[in-house]
């Protein structure tokens, strides 16, 4: 190479590689320097730069923030010659290896692939994992390639800034936190912030600017008499001002709804200790606390439980000089070098690599099952990018089993969560919980140092309703897994039930004219029609008699609308085909219809319909008080319905009960409940305070004579004082 200025920047960079890697393989590195010079060398950058400034300074993020060895570097310096050049990556394998080509070749794929649709955008995810986990170095490239680019943005246009700065935030920005990258995780951030919320990092950035001088003097004088018992004791330290980031200032003051100023951690300190002994870190801990008071609700020891990317640390907010909370971490330099470049430093310290090997393995796995669940078809696409950003952004707790071993699980998560973490089949058959030896129900959130127990049966099967509250994509996933299965189970049964019924009758009828009769009778399509005469809302053999009617006369079908005559006709004929299971107005005739929450009518009760504008017909229980209200009110909206006279349907109803609180109480009533009938348990939610417990069970049910054998049986168990029907 005869260019000055280049031969200069390859020196450059060999120092910097020196200076950081475990071992430098030279010669590689100038060949790929002049290999990837050569390539790019007509190539001109958006700023009007050569282009191989680029991967030049790609390069050099690689070797001095994310070091791990010379192969990574040589490939940062070759990352876009496959891409952007006539060269292909089989020139490289031949020239370099299988190594940095497979690299190379690794971060070709996920480049600049992203567009603002979720659909390309859980596509990249896949690419980026996957190649990942073929080899990690591909990430830590495309790491220090997405960071180049974000600290030259400002040459691009408007929307491209504002496309690359969202995908940055959405995708980049949580991976580099996945990885353990807090620098650089922090500095796409805010980059991304500065492009997105422009004004917003504006007025942050000003207003840290201007209390600069005054947090400066501040944290001066917090730091000295800590400083100055450090020295006595004998410590080897580095104390700095934690940076700030302004888009972690940002979310904290929409999180919590405060001005700037009242954001505590705008003041804190780093404790960095010279030392391989990590019991010093506490014994910093005991020191800082002897001169501050510490609040006791804001200590977090990362350093006997790291959190999963490794990271290690003693965290605790103190009150400092004039009434101000101080935010303190101790670390040892290692433990430093790990919380900043991640899964680098693992490599480099040779500390706790197959920790992370292990770590990376099982998010493989989790990588793979989202991606079988969305080949089938069955996984919207929303979901499966919410469960990236769950899985690569939560906060950690951790939790204890009742032997003693630790789980960490994500801030928010259930009971169901954590049954589901054990193994998916106490997921599938979690019944309840005990929380610190109390019953807890199933959506409880759970607290970092709870120790939790999951109670099962194997009459109990995964709740829809689970869905709504559960955090962790392990647990949707199984819960939707379920109901899609069990859903598609009735599907087919239906149709069974529909071509028996059709044979028999000796209807001829294909898909398509059922299609249309059925979306006449506002019934949506096929699948549902067949999941609804599973679920005898719909009388198979009432619809084929209407057919058969319809094909005898077909000119009447044009002509149905056009009698319809009046708000309450109006609704009874779109509600009429839907569901069967209430006979109305003494005619057999299926009518849309839910029954009410309030009072959970059950086949035996006395019932009356109320005719809603949006839902049907709402059945109550004649004496439920909402419905007595309505009567006042609204007389004309109520209507005569009564049960019909056989169904094998079951219907949803609770129980109440109390008792003494005692040492398999909720087995015995469990036992109770499920072995009547086979009867299933829904849910679960028991109180207990002193010696006495107060629940509720939430059941299948056919109807009242069921419903009274059951608190007959409930009433048997030693201890129950009161078991009675449920009624809000």
């Amino acid at each position: 190479m005869t260019n000055p200025k280049y031969k200069k920047k390859l020196e450059d960079l060999l120092v910097v590689c020196q200076k950081n890697l475990p071992r430098v393989d030279e010669n590689l590195i100038r060949r790929a320097f002049d290999f990837g010079f050569n390539a790019h060398r007509h190539d001109i950058r958006a700023s009007g730069e050569p282009f191989f400034d680029h991967p030049y300074e790609v390069a050099r993020i690689v070797a001095k923030e994310i070091p791990l060895d010379d192969i990574s570097v040589a490939s940062a310096l070759l990352h876009d010659v496959a891409e952007d050049t006539e060269y292909q990556v089989k020139d490289i394998r031949e020239e370099f290896g299988d190594a940095v080509a497979d690299i190379v070749d690794g971060a070709t794929k996920i480049s600049d692939i992203f567009k603002s649709h979720d659909v390309t955008q859980a596509e990249s995810y896949r690419k980026m994992l996957l190649s990942m986990v073929n080899d990690v170095r591909v990430m830590l490239v495309k790491f220090a390639d997405r960071l180049h680019n974000m600290r030259t943005l400002e040459y691009l246009p408007p929307e491209k800034q504002k496309r690359l700065a969202r995908e940055t935030l959405d995708i980049y920005a949580p991976f580099a936190h996945r990885f353990g990258l807090a620098g650089i995780k922090w500095e796409l951030e805010d980059l991304s912030f500065k492009y997105l919320y422009r004004d917003a990092y504006d007025a942050i950035a000003r207003e840290l600017k201007s209390r600069r001088r005054e947090r400066e003097h501040y944290i001066g004088k917090f730091a000295a008499p800590i400083e100055k018992r450090l020295r006595e004791e004998g410590f080897k330290f580095e104390i700095s001002g934690r940076p700030k980031h302004l888009y972690s200032i940002y979310n904290k003051m929409l999180k919590r709804s405060k001005p700037l100023e009242e954001i505590y951690d705008l003041f804190a300190i780093r404790v960095i200790l010279d030392t391989e002994d990590s019991n010093q870190c506490f014994a910093v801990y005991g020191i800082i606390a002897d001169i501050y008071l510490p609040n006791p609700e804001r200590f977090k020891n990362y350093i006997s439980v790291p959190k999963k990317n490794g990271y290690q640390s003693i965290h605790t907010t103190v009150m400092g000089p004039e009434g101000k909370m101080v935010e303190v971490q101790i670390r040892t330099r290692a433990m430093h070098e790990v919380a900043e470049k991640g899964i680098a430093a693992h490599w480099m310290y040779k500390e706790n690599v197959s920790a992370i090997d292990e770590e990376l393995a099982n998010w493989a796995n989790w990588v793979r099952d989202i991606f079988e669940n969305a080949a089938e078809g069955q996984v919207p696409t929303q979901q499966l990018m919410e469960s990236f950003k769950l899985n690569l952004y939560q906060d950690e707790i951790y939790l204890f089993t009742p032997k003693g071993d630790l789980k960490i699980l994500p801030t928010a998560a259930t009971p169901v969560d954590y049954a589901y973490e054990i193994h998916s089949n106490i997921g599938d058959h979690c019944l309840a919980a005990k929380v610190n030896g109390r019953i807890v129900p199933l959506d409880s959130q759970l607290k970092s140092g709870d120790q939790v127990e999951i109670i099962t049966s194997k009459n109990q099967t995964p709740n829809p309703d689970w869905d709504k509250f559960v955090v962790t994509h392990k647990a949707k996933a199984h819960v939707r897994r379920w109901v899609r299965e069990e859903q598609r189970k009735a599907v087919e049964e239906g149709k069974e039930i529909w071509e028996k019924k059709v044979r028999k009758a000796k209807l001829a009828i294909n898909d398509d004219d059922l299609a249309g009769f059925l979306h006449r009778r506002k019934i949506e399509n096929l699948a549902a029609f067949f999941l609804a005469l599973r679920q005898e809302k719909i009388n198979p053999d009432e619809l084929i008699a209407m057919l058969q009617e319809e094909q005898k006369h077909p000119q009447a079908v044009g002509t149905e609308e056009e009698k319809i005559d009046g708000l309450f006709n109006r609704f009874i004929t779109s509600a009429r085909g839907v569901t069967p299971g209430i006979v109305l107005n003494g005619t057999h005739d299926n009518f849309m219809h839910q029954y009410a929450k309030c009072c959970h009518p059950i086949p035996g009760d006395d019932v009356v319909g109320y005719v809603t504008t949006g839902e049907g017909i709402k059945i109550h229980r004649r004496s439920c008080r909402n419905v007595e209200l309505m009567m006042r009110v609204e007389p004309s909206r109520i209507m005569d319905v009564h049960w019909p006279t056989e169904s094998s349907s079951t219907f949803v109803s609770g129980i109440r009960i109390a008792g003494d609180d005692r040492k398999g109480m909720l087995n015995d009533v469990t036992h109770a409940i499920s072995s009547y009938l086979d009867t299933n348990i829904r849910s679960v939610s028991i109180d207990a305070e002193d010696s006495m417990f107060e629940g509720t069970f939430i059941v299948d049910v056919k109807d009242t004579e069921h419903m009274s054998r059951l608190i007959e049986k409930i009433r048997r168990v030693q201890g129950v004082k009161r078991a009675d029907r449920f009624e809000e």
